[in-house]
This record gives C-alpha cells, sequence and structure tokens, in this order.
C-alpha cells in the first residue's frame, strides 16, 4: 500500500481520462488518424505519470513494479495469442442458434481451463467462419461476455485477478468450490439471451442461407502439436518471475516457428491485434497507477465494507481499470479493515474462515465486470481487432457499453447481488 507521503494529486487521474477518451472517441472522431497515432499517444500520456512518479514523487519503485506487471501481463496474453493463432479449426456447415449456444458453453468452461484469452483467440475465428452468412454485432459481443470473461470464473488460471489470489495465498480450488452457483447462473442467463436474439436472427435470414445452416456441421483441426506449448505456458503459470515469462516467451517462440505456414494463412494469423492491445494497455497499466493508489488510499474512507458493496465498487472498476490490480486493491483493502495483511499467509486463512462473502463478492466482480468495457479484460480488445479485419460489425467503445452491456449485462449482475450479497441472499 503507497505512503500517504506518496500520495499521487488527483491531477494526475487526467492522463487517464484522457486515454480512455481517446480510446472511445478517436476511431469516430478521425479513425485513420487514430489507427497511426494510437501508440504515441498511449506512451505519451503513459511518460507523463511515469515522469511524474519518477521525478515528483520520488518513488520510481511503483512504476519499476507496474512495468514488471505488465511484461507478465503481455507475455501470458500474447503467448497464449500466438499459441491459439496455430490452431486450425475447420468447420463445415452454418450453425444453428443451438450449436451456437452449445459453442459458446464450451467455450465458456474452456476459458476455465486454458485461459480467457487461450479460449478467446482458439474459438474467435472459427466462430465467425461458422456464423459468416448471418453474423452481426452482438455475435461477437456475447463472445466476449461468455468466453472473454465470464467463463473464466471457475479457475485462478481463467482469469488473471484470480490467479493473483492464488498467488497470495487463495487455495487453487477455493475459487470453483465458492463461485460455481453464481458462475453457472450467470452462464445460464447470458446463454438463454443469446438464443433468443440469435433466433430471431436465424428467422429473419433468407431461405438460402437458413437451408445451409440447417446443414451437419463437420469438424477438423490442424496444427494440435501447440496444445504441447500450450501445456508449457499453463505450467508455466505457476513458476516464478522470471522463469514464467521466459517459458512462456519460448513456448510462443516455439509455436511460430514450428507451424506450418499454411495454417496461419487459413486463420488469417496477423500480429496485429496483439499489438495493439500490447500500445493501448502500455498506456492503461501507466496512467491507472495514480487511480488504483488514490483507490487503495482511501478505499476505508468510501465506506466499502460489505460484501454487496465489495462486489459492485471492484466490479466497476474493473471494467474501466485492469481487474487485475482492482482486485489485489480491493482485496486489500478488505484485509485492511480486518485488521489483517495481504501478504501474511497466516491472515489468509484467518480471512478465507471469517470473510468469505467479502472474496467472493470482490472475485465475481473482477472477472464478471471485466466484461461491461472493451478495456476491462485483455482479450476483449484482441477479439474486437480479429473481427474487425475479418470485416465482421461490431460496437464502438460506447456503443459496446450502451447497446449491449448496460441493458444485457446491468441486470443480470444486478440479480447475482441480490441473490449472493443483498440481506435476503439465498446462497
Amino acid at each position: 500500500m503507497i505512503a500517504a507521503t506518496l500520495q499521487p494529486h488527483p491531477a494526475m487521474i487526467l492522463p487517464f481520462a484522457l486515454l480512455l477518451f481517446c480510446i472511445a472517441a478517436m476511431p469516430f472522431v478521425h479513425r485513420h488518424w487514430w489507427e497511426s497515432h494510437y501508440p504515441k499517444i498511449a506512451v505519451g500520456l503513459g511518460l507523463i505519470t511515469a515522469g511524474y512518479y519518477v521525478f515528483a514523487l520520488h518513488h520510481p519503485e511503483r512504476m519499476a513494479h507496474v512495468a514488471l506487471e505488465y511484461v507478465s501481463f503481455i507475455a501470458l496474453i500474447g503467448s497464449l495469442f500466438v499459441v491459439s493463432g496455430g490452431i486450425h479449426i475447420q468447420v463445415k456447415g452454418e450453425a444453428t442458434p443451438r450449436v451456437n449456444v452449445l459453442f459458446l458453453a464450451i467455450g465458456g468452461v474452456l476459458a476455465s481451463i486454458i485461459g480467457t484469452t487461450g479460449a478467446s483467440m482458439l474459438l474467435i475465428r472459427p466462430w465467425i467462419r461458422m456464423n459468416r452468412y448471418r453474423i452481426t454485432a452482438f455475435h461477437i459481443v456475447f463472445f466476449i461476455f461468455i468466453v472473454s470473461n465470464v467463463g473464466g470464473g471457475l479457475t485462478p488460471i481463467g482469469d488473471p485477478p484470480l490467479f493473483l489470489g492464488f498467488l497470495k495465498g487463495v487455495p487453487f480450488g477455493w475459487v470453483i468450490e465458492h463461485c460455481w452457483p453464481a458462475w453457472l447462473i450467470t452462464m445460464g442467463l447470458l446463454l438463454a439471451v443469446f438464443h433468443v436474439l440469435d433466433r430471431r436472427n436465424f428467422r429473419r435470414a433468407p431461405q438460402t442461407v437458413r437451408d445451409q445452416e440447417t446443414a451437419h456441421e463437420s469438424w477438423k483441426f490442424d496444427g494440435l502439436h501447440n496444445l504441447l506449448f500450450l501445456g508449457v505456458i499453463l505450467g508455466g503459470v505457476f513458476c516464478p518471475t522470471p522463469w514464467r515469462e521466459i517459458l512462456m516467451i519460448a513456448a510462443a517462440l516455439g509455436s511460430y516457428f514450428s507451424t506450418r505456414r499454411h495454417v496461419h494463412r487459413i486463420n488469417d494469423f496477423s500480429f496485429l491485434p496483439i499489438q495493439e492491445v500490447a500500445w493501448l494497455f502500455a498506456g492503461i497499466f501507466a496512467t491507472m497507477v495514480p487511480a488504483l493508489d488514490l483507490l487503495e488510499t482511501h478505499a476505508a474512507s468510501l465506506g466499502v465494507s460489505q460484501p454487496m458493496q465489495f462486489y459492485w465498487f471492484s466490479g466497476i472498476l474493473s471494467g474501466l481499470l485492469d481487474n487485475a490490480p482492482t482486485y489485489l486493491t480491493f482485496l486489500a483493502a478488505a484485509f485492511g479493515l480486518q485488521g489483517l495483511s495481504l501478504d501474511n499467509p497466516a491472515h489468509m486463512e484467518t480471512f478465507l474462515a471469517t470473510r468469505t462473502h467479502d472474496l467472493i463478492a470482490i472475485s465475481l466482480g473482477s472477472v464478471f465486470f471485466g466484461a461491461i468495457t472493451y478495456i476491462g479484460n485483455g482479450p476483449n480488445f484482441m477479439v474486437k481487432s480479429i473481427a474487425d479485419r475479418a470485416q465482421v460489425e461490431t460496437p464502438g467503445f460506447v456503443g459496446y457499453f450502451l447497446k449491449f452491456a448496460l441493458p444485457i449485462l446491468l441486470p443480470i449482475y444486478f440479480l447475482i447481488g441480490l441473490l449472493f450479497f443483498s440481506r435476503f441472499h439465498l446462497f
């Protein structure tokens, strides 16, 4: 936790706010200019924050720690991106609404096994191909909702916030033991809403397309040797730094150079999506530091002390900030309210025995709400970028929230809050 004498000035939140504004607005204001200059904007704003911490606060260690977190973040999602891009799933026939629901359900489960990034990069291309004659924005959005976010809520491997909790001493099986009811309800509701929308979309399709889509699907897999490299990445998750990052980078290199070129070609594999994520999240990781530090310093003054409050505060801020550090910030605040230290393993046992609902609330909020904006979780941007390259309609930053997250996700999340964290909770 940052010392009181090193508190950043509230005005230092402005670079972060400006970066978020640019991400939201510039693709509409001047798309081509933004596509050419967004790396300079992201890095430039990040350097303003970094310079402030180094030269004004004389606290370079804070930015060095953030830089290491960023390297770990990029090593994980970058290696999963490369390895998943070397596996080609060939789909023949077009998907009916029932097949689409089954595909998303399998993708959600897979997200907790190989991570939301791995599942997203493995499945987004076949998802686009199997719906190519009638794919619309909501197909991409629900893929992000389920595969890129909510699906990863069962294991520490599934999503970075849960992995950070595992490193702090949360038992590996704790998440699935305590979070599966909320995960199952949320997945079921999202799949049900998707099925209603997809059936409507299916019925509006021309009869020739509908006849094609009732054809029997067949599947063929190529590049399956990359499953070995995927195993190396998942094993590396449990190694300390720097061996974790070294193993992940080595697996990515091994996958890229051992995968036949035609697999990358038919996958339309390109480094552009991960480059976009790398540049933008470099700026996000740096500029969000003052917001996180101010939040951690003043968490107690916010009056956050109950599970419902932890659920909504960690959730909303996870959609606006990166969900991994937000998770740690609120977990540290929850420990502090009990006079405990997050860095003391014995205190973790005490916390789990007495404040289980607080940790459930922070875990669900951090994972689920990562879906409410494109910046809430790393895979969101990569999925959008791949869809854009495939010339699939995707909503902009504001449209994503107003047309989809606000009317679909937030009512479901409100229901989860009532069922699990209100005075009359059923679970």
